[in-house]
Parts: structure tokens; C-alpha cells; sequence
């Protein structure tokens, strides 16, 4: 067992999903909500990473991430943001998975968002609650079981990422060497026992994860019926 890919997977879930939560309610809190003509795009950019190949995704960022001139030989945008020279570093996987995850966290805050009547928040506004306090007492508390399973789609797809983990990050011992990555190494070495042991462990999570996502949406069912 790898655990020094272990730990660096669950390093990189726990990071990802903390840094992700909230820039993802916001946007999908925006979705949900917004009537503006920009919204369609928008949704449409933040599902992208689900039909893009990993590899593309991780080629287009790799390049992002490695090339500091732009093509009229002037500095690249991302050099100037700070994001060239995070090729082949834990920094730029973060960066990566925070991009390759972002549907997994808002698609299901958006769901649980949107099946809160309009009328409940027109309601909590006429009773002297800004908007502000209406999305801590009432949006949140009826919108969890989206933003945990945006938690848990986040962390697992995180863990089990391969294509943009590869391109992004290599296979540096320590530092970018994720689960996934130490999987493929060992069929690669023809070690189909050690890599059926890490196997187990990410088909675990999985379950897990599945296991916990079926539970939250029958809650969320239950409680749109009860407001119903």
C-alpha cells in the first residue's frame, strides 16, 4: 500500500473541497436564482469539465501552467496571475482539480437551491429578514443535502481523478503522485495485487459515496414534499 499517495489524494480532496465550497454556493446560489442572459453560458462553461476529456483539460492547463509567453511574445496572462510555473506541483493540482471539479460541487447546490419555493423566500422577506439572513435561516438550512452531496461528489471524483492529475502533475514521488496515479504504476510493474489494495480502497469510497448521495436526495425529496 502506497500511503504517501494516499495522503497526498486526501490532502488534495480536503483542500479541494474546502477551497471549492464556497466559491461554488456562490455560483451556484447565482444559477439558481439569476434571471440575467448571462446565466445560460455560464452553466454551460461550469459543466464543460464534465464532457471534456480529462486529458484535454489537462493539456489546455498544462500549457497554461508551463508556457510564460503569450503569442505575440509578450507575458501570458496566467504568468501574470501567478499561475505559470505550478506544472508538475501540488499547487497546480489544486488549481487543476479545483477546474475539473467545479460541476460536482454546483450542480447539486443548484438542485437543492432551485426546489426552494420562490414564495418561502418572498415570505421570509416580508417578515423582515434581508436577503442576507434569509440565506443563513432559511435557503441554507433547507439546501444542505446539495451542498453535502457537492461535498462528497467533490472529494470522491478528486480522489479518483487520473487524466488531468497525469498531465498536470506527473508522477513525482511525494509531490504529485496521487492513488490513482500509484495504481497505474503498479499494473505497470505488473504488481496486480498491490494495485488491486489501492483499488479497494478508492472502490470504497465510492460506494460510500453513492451510499450517501441516494440517503441526501431522498431527504431532499422528502423535505420538497413537506413544503409541498
Amino acid at each position: 500500500m502506497d500511503w504517501q499517495a494516499i495522503t497526498i489524494s486526501l490532502k488534495l480532496a480536503a483542500i479541494t473541497g474546502l477551497l471549492l465550497l464556497p466559491i461554488g454556493f456562490a455560483l451556484a446560489y447565482w444559477l439558481a436564482f439569476s434571471e440575467s442572459r448571462a446565466r445560460k453560458p455560464v452553466e454551460i462553461l461550469t459543466m464543460l469539465p464534465l464532457i471534456l476529456p480529462p486529458t484535454v483539460l489537462g493539456l489546455y492547463l498544462l500549457m497554461a501552467f508551463s508556457t510564460p509567453l503569450g503569442q505575440d511574445g509578450q507575458t501570458a496572462w496566467w504568468h501574470v496571475i501567478g499561475l505559470e510555473g505550478l506544472a508538475f506541483r501540488f499547487e497546480g493540482l489544486v488549481v487543476a482539480s479545483l477546474i475539473a471539479n467545479l460541476p460536482f460541487m454546483v450542480q447539486p447546490m443548484v438542485r437543492s437551491l432551485s426546489s426552494i419555493p420562490q414564495s418561502l423566500r418572498e415570505t421570509a422577506w416580508t417578515c423582515g429578514l434581508s436577503k442576507w439572513q434569509t440565506l443563513w435561516k432559511v435557503e441554507l438550512p433547507l439546501a444542505w443535502p446539495g451542498v453535502v452531496t457537492g461535498l462528497a461528489l467533490t472529494a470522491a471524483h478528486t480522489l479518483g481523478e487520473f487524466g488531468v492529475v497525469l498531465m498536470v502533475g506527473g508522477n513525482l514521488p511525494g509531490e504529485t503522485r496521487t492513488l490513482s496515479i500509484a495504481i497505474y504504476d503498479r499494473v505497470q510493474a505488473f504488481d496486480l495485487a498491490g494495485a488491486n489494495q489501492m483499488a479497494a480502497v478508492l472502490l470504497g469510497i465510492s460506494i460510500a459515496t453513492l451510499a450517501a448521495i441516494l440517503v441526501l436526495s431522498r431527504k431532499q425529496d422528502w423535505l420538497g414534499q413537506r413544503r409541498a
